[in-house]
């Protein structure tokens, strides 16, 4: 056996420790380039909304192939005693068939700028979801008290997704025991197979993390509601379903009355067809007074009273329990039409909690603002054209406005920014 002397072993450890020297240098060069990089990019943030530009996010994690870009829904911290609203999560989806379906992936991503820059805090595989029907534009997403785990619905059920630090891949998903897919037919051909879970879809959490409540169905006229309650080993434990449902059609939005009370009163169902009211402490159902027949819900506001994005128009809140539609908007109503009128298919609607006459609705032909509590509305014709489907206010007033054609930024209710007629000279 060969054996080394005291200067070998002196040569070798002095080339390890100079490798280790090394290393820490080229990792505190890429540390440093990578904020140098994040600084940069909001620096361009802040130029644009000065200059009342339109600015397109970048930093999104995925193979930036088609919709890669698009925030299908945000969630933000439900404690009430958060205190930093530029700090929110994203749920993205990579599903292009462009990358090979082994690397297609749905993404978490958390901005603590307001959405200037995003870094990827969770990544889950394709053994947790479909892509069939809508996967990618209808999953569920929540954070819990202090961002340190998700809940996300997909065509596989529902997640508990905790992330790991450091290690985007290695986040822990933990399926929700939820409704299988019974033996017998369905109303309607679901792309599931008996003893396979059934689609997840709607979910909201109490502000303190205990109670959950989950919503299920194909389409298949067969909609189910089920309450959890976490356990002592941080586990979602089922806690009975919730009976008597008023629809056969899909849950397709959902929110209570207070969301930063832990013990909230109600909590509001939009569904394929109408809004409904669910008593918390009675758990009886009443529907909302002045949505319109055949409605499909597909967003819901709580600021100030219920503001509803409906499939033929946009409802804000005319007292407890009452909305009233908006008739005198002239909404764009078809990308491939010059029609105008209050029949939008609304796909969210945001009220800005810090300005709350601020409100501003994504749709089929673009994004919509008003300033005046829904009285007025004017289209933001400097995005891109296409459907956008989400949004969010930032603690200064800029929105954060996704879609189809990508992630923006934009700034519609500066004093500076707001369009003006310009005399002709």
């Amino acid at each position: 056996m060969m054996g080394f002397s005291c200067g070998d072993r002196v040569l070798r450890e002095g080339r390890l420790l100079l490798g280790v020297v090394l290393a820490g240098a080229l990792c505190g060069q890429m540390l440093a380039q990578v904020g140098a990089s994040v600084e940069s990019e909001r620096a361009r943030v802040q130029q644009d909304m000065e200059n009342c530009r339109v600015h397109k996010v970048a930093g999104l994690p995925g193979s930036g192939g088609f919709a890669s870009d698009f925030i299908e829904t945000i969630a933000s911290d439900p404690d009430p005693a958060a205190n930093d609203a530029d700090v929110y999560w994203a749920l993205t989806a990579d599903l292009s068939e462009a990358v090979p379906p082994w690397q297609r992936a749905l993404y978490i991503s958390k901005t603590a700028d307001g959405g200037a820059t995003w870094s990827a805090v969770a990544r889950v595989g394709p053994q947790y979801f479909n892509e069939k029907i809508g996967e990618g534009l209808r999953n569920g997403f929540i954070a819990s008290p202090g961002g340190t785990y998700f809940v996300i619905t997909t065509q596989r059920g529902a997640f508990q997704v905790s992330p790991q630090a450091g290690n985007v891949n290695a986040a822990v998903v933990r399926p929700i025991k939820g409704p299988l897919v019974p033996d017998t037919p369905p109303k309607i051909p679901i792309p599931a197979k008996a003893g396979e879970p059934v689609r997840a879809n709607v979910v909201d959490m109490t502000a303190d993390g205990k109670r959950l409540f989950i919503g299920y169905g194909y389409f298949d006229r067969n909609p189910r509601l089920f309450r959890y309650r976490r356990d002592t080993d941080g586990r979602w434990v089922e806690d009975g379903e919730v009976e008597r449902l008023p629809t056969e059609m899909d849950l397709l939005s959902v929110g209570f009355d207070e969301p930063k009370n832990v013990r909230p009163g109600f909590m509001y169902v939009g569904t394929g067809d109408q809004a409904y009211t669910l008593n918390l402490r009675s758990m009886d159902w009443s529907r909302v007074d002045g949505v319109g027949p055949d409605s499909a819900i597909h967003g819901m506001s709580v600021v100030g009273g219920l503001h509803i994005a409906a499939c033929w128009g946009v409802y804000n809140p005319a007292g407890p329990g009452i909305v009233r539609r908006v008739t005198k908007a002239t909404f764009l109503l078809h990308p491939t039409s010059d029609e105008a009128g209050p029949n939008l298919r609304a796909y969210s609607v945001e009220v800005d909690e810090e300005r709350p006459t601020h409100e501003v609705v994504t749709s089929i032909t673009g994004v919509y603002t008003s300033e005046d509590s829904g009285q007025t509305w004017r289209r933001l014709n400097e995005l891109p054209l296409g459907e956008y489907r989400t949004a969010h206010f930032n603690a200064d007033g800029t929105v954060l406005v996704s879609g189809m054609p990508g992630t923006f930024l934009v700034n519609p209710f500066s004093e500076a920014c707001r369009p003006r007629l310009k005399r002709r000279k």
